[in-house]
């Protein structure tokens, strides 16, 4: 018996851009950071850029498409039980897994707090964070420590982790997830409530983005 199978909207565009946006700065981020020299003025800009691209997907998880809400993260201690045990059915995580949602926080959560170091870290040789003015010698000192350190290492590792779980769930599983990242849509055995993706909604987005970038460049002003 075939099975009818639905073509919906699950991540709308401006998700989308600015999941392959952080993808291509945070590659950015590691490539100039591990250079190092001129490359840092690069690597200040790409932090900013990712730091405006955080600041838009926190608001974009509350007004976005439906499955790019945080309401729609499914984190809960039971349904992460839930799911490994096979207890769910695949239309209830037509958005993120349990554990993909915890990965989408974790990274996330960690971006922020890899940026906010880099905000306010000091080299003492020639790059030093806008913000480290503005903070102890204490605290700048443990920043740098964390950002050149176990950050960079935790970044790198947690982006492994990210691509190998892809890696797993396309052979172990045989599910794609990277086409609906770049097309939006997914085949689902029953009908689910799609994303809005449309030019009403995209024009907010833009709105958002061009908001948050006022808000990074007004972080990085006060520091001069």
């Amino acid at each position: 018996m075939k099975v009818l199978m639905f073509q919906v909207r699950i991540w709308d565009l401006p998700t989308r851009l600015f999941h392959w946006g952080l993808v291509l700065c945070v590659s950015g981020l590691v490539i100039t950071g591990n250079i190092g020299g001129n490359a840092m003025q690069w690597h200040f800009r790409l932090g900013y850029c990712v730091l405006t691209l955080l600041l838009f997907r926190v608001v974009w998880g509350v007004v976005g498409g439906y499955w790019s809400r945080w309401s729609q993260l499914p984190i809960s201690p039971w349904r992460v039980w839930a799911y490994l045990q096979g207890r769910d059915r695949p239309t209830q995580f037509a958005g993120h897994n349990p554990l993909g949602s915890w990965s989408v926080v974790a990274f996330l959560l960690f971006l922020f707090l890899q940026v906010g170091t880099g905000l306010i870290s000091d080299d003492e040789i020639a790059n030093m964070g806008p913000l480290s003015s503005l903070v102890s010698g204490q605290w700048v000192a443990l920043a740098t420590s964390w950002h050149k350190g176990w950050g960079k290492t935790t970044l790198i590792l947690l982006v492994c982790i990210h691509l190998l779980a892809l890696v797993w769930y396309r052979w172990r599983k045989s599910q794609a997830l990277v086409p609906a990242m770049w097309h939006g849509d997914k085949s689902m055995s029953d009908p689910v409530v799609p994303s809005a993706d449309h030019g009403r909604s995209r024009a907010w987005a833009l709105v958002l983005l061009l908001v948050s970038a006022m808000a990074v460049f007004g972080i990085v002003s006060m520091g001069s």
